[in-house]
């Protein structure tokens, strides 16, 4: 199945990929591990953010697909579900 990722989660992942690039400079400029560590939360909780959209935006779409076909989504939505857990 191909998937289909909004421009708005593109979008997040180069606001991301913008932060990254933020912590580098803080560390090359000798900031302090207070300010680094702040960042890279930040980053965390929006990597964090993508994913859940990303398997949400993905089940929906499978399951309108599955109920389509007139299969059953109990499974797929188990899989979502352990997806999401194992990113943690």
């Amino acid at each position: 199945m191909n998937y289909e990722y909004t421009d708005e989660i593109k979008t997040r992942l180069r606001r991301i990929e913008g932060q990254v690039r933020g912590v580098l400079r803080l560390m090359e400029e000798g900031k302090s591990c207070k300010e680094v560590v702040a960042q890279l939360s930040a980053v965390r909780n929006a990597s964090d953010k993508a994913i859940a959209q990303i398997v949400a935006e993905n089940l929906q779409q499978c399951i309108l697909a599955e109920q389509a076909a007139g299969n059953d989504t109990g499974k797929m939505v188990k899989e979502a579900v352990e997806l999401l857990v194992k990113s943690r």
